[in-house]
């Protein structure tokens, strides 16, 4: 029994939410967003909230149903609140600035690498080491975290490189004469 599943996803006030099949949208002052539920799960509109449940006891459906709930919740919370995924960068000369629709990283390479910003997205870069990425979709936060962070993923000895705030990085001794 999936504990995260039974729970209802209520709906906030200012969100207008509606299930049409298997789509969930959502409407809030941030944006609007849709997920398209699973066909091993049901999902419906109960006393102004969302309720999500297995149709069979197979292995998928029961693993689908805590994680459609949290899809469902992540979609309120993000019309309502947003998400925000914040980047660090350690090493001499790395930085990084936003131009236009852009985001310039310079990180230690012979070029400097140019990031297009996506659709739905916000990029605000307050220190010149620091990178703050904003939006609705948790997931394409979260996806444009992982990219920028691949340019230049943090290194073991130093600790060189694009991390996330809060991250720790395993260091590691160097070679010994």
């Amino acid at each position: 029994m999936s504990r995260i599943g039974k729970k209802a996803v209520p709906v906030p006030s200012g969100v207008t939410a509606s299930v049409e099949g298997q789509t969930v949208k959502v409407k809030g002052p941030k944006g609007a967003l849709q997920f398209v539920v699973p066909d091993e799960i049901t999902v419906k509109m109960e006393n102004g909230s969302i309720k999500v449940d297995p149709r069979s006891e197979t292995k998928r459906a029961r693993s689908m149903w805590g994680t459609s709930r949290t899809l469902v919740s992540n979609l309120m919370t993000g019309v309502t609140k947003g998400f925000e995924d914040k980047l660090e960068i350690n090493g001499v000369g790395y930085r990084a600035a936003v131009q236009g629709k852009n985001l310039q990283l310079a990180l230690g390479y012979s070029h400097d690498v140019v990031y297009p910003i996506p659709e739905g997205i916000a990029i605000v870069t307050p220190k010149p080491t620091e990178i703050v990425i904003t939006g609705t979709d948790k997931q394409r936060v979260g996806q444009v975290a992982a990219e920028i962070r691949a340019f230049r993923g943090p290194e073991p000895y130093k600790g060189k490189g694009v991390k996330y705030a809060g991250e720790f990085i395993f260091r590691k001794e160097g070679k010994k004469k």
